[in-house]
C-alpha cells in the first residue's frame, strides 16, 4: 500500500508543477512587450494636515556678507535660507530655503556637535537627519526633515529648535555636515 501512495503523491506534485509552469508560460506569452507607464501624480496632503511650503525655484542666491571663509554652512535667519559652502574651486554652494524654529541662535559661528538618523521631533512628528550645533534657552537647535515631507510653520505657543527643510536638503545636510562641522549663522 505504501508504494501505491507515494506514487500518487509524486503524480500529484508532477501534475500540479506542470500546471504552474503552463499558467507562467501563458501569463508571460500575453503580457505586453512594453507596459504601459503610470500616469505621474502629485501627493495632495490630506485635509488635516497643513499644504507643504511652497520651495523657491533652484536659483543662486550670493551668500550673505560676513558669513565667513572655509568649508561651512551658513544659515540666515532673516532670509531663511542655507548655503553649504564646499571647498571646491568655482563651485556654486548649495542653498535652499527653511522654515525656521521657534527658537533662534544668536549670530556667531558653532560646530555641529551631534547627529541622529531619525527620532521624534520636539513637535511629536518623526524626523530624520536631525544636524544639531547650537542650544539656546535650554533647546537644541539643529536641522532636519520630517520624514512625511511637510514643512508646516512651527507652532508659535511652543519653544521649538527644529530648523525644517525638504526631505532632499536634509539628504544634503545629513552628507555635508559631519560632526564639527562649521556652521555660521548671519541674521
Amino acid at each position: 500500500m505504501a508504494r501505491s501512495s507515494s506514487g500518487i503523491v509524486a503524480g500529484l506534485t508532477a501534475a500540479a508543477i506542470a500546471a504552474v509552469g503552463f499558467l507562467g508560460y501563458q501569463a508571460s506569452a500575453t503580457a505586453p512587450a512594453h507596459p504601459p507607464k503610470a500616469a505621474a501624480q502629485s501627493p495632495v496632503p490630506a485635509p488635516s494636515q497643513p499644504a507643504p511650503a511652497k520651495q523657491e525655484p533652484a536659483k543662486a542666491v550670493p551668500l550673505p556678507a560676513g558669513s565667513g571663509t572655509g568649508v561651512r554652512v551658513v544659515y540666515s535667519v532673516g532670509l531663511k535660507r542655507v548655503w553649504l559652502v564646499s571647498d571646491t574651486a568655482g563651485q556654486e554652494p548649495k542653498s535652499f530655503a527653511v522654515t525656521p524654529s521657534t527658537v533662534h541662535p544668536k549670530a556667531g559661528t558653532y560646530a555641529v556637535g551631534s547627529r541622529s538618523g531619525a527620532v521624534t521631533g520636539s513637535d511629536g512628528v518623526p524626523i530624520e537627519h536631525v544636524v544639531r550645533f547650537a542650544s539656546t534657552d535650554g533647546v537644541s537647535v539643529g536641522f532636519s526633515a520630517r520624514v512625511d515631507g511637510q514643512i508646516p510653520q512651527p507652532d508659535p505657543a511652543k519653544k521649538t529648535g527644529g530648523i525644517r527643510m525638504a526631505r532632499a536638503d536634509g539628504d544634503a545636510m545629513w552628507n555635508f555636515a559631519t560632526i564639527n562641522s562649521k556652521v555660521v549663522v548671519v541674521p
